[in-house]
């Protein structure tokens, strides 16, 4: 059986470039999906019209919360990809498990903007995106163990996305717990304090850059 390791070096960039693609293609019908759901607003007049678009008010904010999160994860992944010059099996494994997430995705955020109890709708949408930021964490942790980028030294960029992605799972993980322990919309707060923890855990990895190495 062929591993990639037994590949030559235009082999294994070609390679790569392929699974680049391949990535792209699967966001782009993901965000198709959250596109072919929206439902269009009918009425013989304006205001029958402006009802209609207001009754389904939460179509469009699932459509504008998947867009967003899942634009975010490509944006992430296409940081990443760009240093990398070959593969390996493992790495391609996740990089499936981190699309099926992505295509998981239109799904749970329809589910979430339901009606319905709010701990199930909740936790789904919350472990999709447990499971999508902890995939792409290790997706960082094998490119960086394997040496599959491209300069010698890992680029600023993983250091950067690895902390990111472990704060993220950590944030979505911990507001399923609050869910259920609460059974409201306080929830959500936990999604909210995602850009400060984010905020702190770079600014404590920059100080630690920055100090001095003891021996």
């Amino acid at each position: 059986m062929t591993t990639f390791s037994d590949q030559t070096d235009g082999t294994r960039t070609a390679a790569a470039e392929r699974l680049s693609m391949f990535v792209d293609a699967v966001i782009a019908i993901a965000l198709t999906l959250l596109a072919l759901e929206l439902p269009v607003p009918t009425g013989d007049t304006t205001d029958a019209m402006l009802r209609s678009a207001s009754a389904h008010s939460s179509e469009y904010l699932a459509f504008g919360l998947g867009f967003v999160v899942i634009a975010a994860h490509w944006r992430a992944h296409h940081e990443i990809f760009r240093h990398v010059h070959s593969l390996s099996n493992r790495l391609v494994s996740l990089t499936l498990v981190w699309l099926f997430m992505q295509v998981l995705m239109p799904f749970a955020t329809r589910v979430i903007t339901a009606e319905g109890a709010l701990p199930p709708r909740f936790s789904l949408y919350a472990i999709v995106q447990v499971l999508a930021s902890a995939s792409f964490a290790l997706i960082i942790r094998e490119i960086r163990r394997e040496h599959l980028h491209r300069t010698e030294d890992p680029p600023r960029e993983f250091a950067q996305s690895l902390v990111r992605s472990i704060c993220l799972a950590t944030v979505f993980a911990l507001s399923v717990p609050v869910v259920f322990l609460t059974g409201s919309t306080l929830a959500y707060l936990c999604w909210l304090a995602a850009p400060i923890v984010l905020a702190v855990a770079s600014r404590v990895r920059r100080r630690a850059v920055k100090s001095p190495r003891t021996a």
